[in-house]
């Protein structure tokens, strides 16, 4: 991200604990917000949902796993609105019960993508006006690992309305760019607080 020019970029980073919103402009931070959802309470919005509806214990691990295979923030495009059969071994029945699997975890994680999206709602109401131009130019920049739900930026694009781009490694993109800022000390000094 640019964060030296005089225009406005707005980040998301949906990590494991935390949500974190900012809005960066001449290496400042104009505006941000952290809310405490995100990547681990979907798991555990996953592990109560399934404990209440098949009174069935699961751990962290299985409950990730579930929100990465079959999770999702926004409803998936039916394979059979295009006419694709997919593969011959997949029988009309298992996709279907495959999307019934899909509505139902987003149903699960559904409260906790509300909190988040809400957060970036009032992030782009408090932004200055001058600055969210260039956000609606620019976009929003998506990171983290919570990021990697399935169809997130569709719910935040069909949300907000603003383009959506996802940083190029969401995973590792905080440690490389706090690697990046402490090999240049110019740049470190600039944006520092005294």
């Amino acid at each position: 991200m640019p964060i030296t020019e005089p225009s406005g970029n707005m980040i998301v980073d949906i990590g494991g604990g935390t949500t974190d919103i900012a809005v960066i402009s001449l290496a400042g931070i104009v505006y941000s917000k952290a809310v405490r959802v995100a990547g681990n309470e979907m798991d555990e919005a996953i592990i109560q949902h399934i404990k209440k509806t098949y009174n069935l214990l699961i751990g962290e691990r299985t409950a990730e796993q579930i929100k990465i295979e079959v999770g999702s923030a926004f409803p998936a495009r039916r394979a059979d609105d295009d006419g694709d059969q997919g593969p011959p071994s997949r029988s009309r029945a298992y996709r279907r019960r495959l999307r019934s699997r899909d509505e139902e975890i987003r149903e699960a994680l559904a409260e906790t993508v509300n909190v988040i999206v809400d957060a970036v709602r009032v992030a782009l109401e408090r932004t200055p006006p001058e600055l969210s131009a260039d956000i609606v130019d620019r976009g929003i920049v998506l990171t983290g690992g919570g990021s990697l739900l399935k169809n997130l930026d569709k719910r935040l694009r069909e949300e907000t309305g603003l383009p959506l781009a996802m940083a190029e490694d969401p995973l590792s993109s905080v440690v490389l760019g706090a690697g990046k800022m402490l090999s240049d000390f110019n740049l470190l000094r600039k944006i520092s607080i005294d």
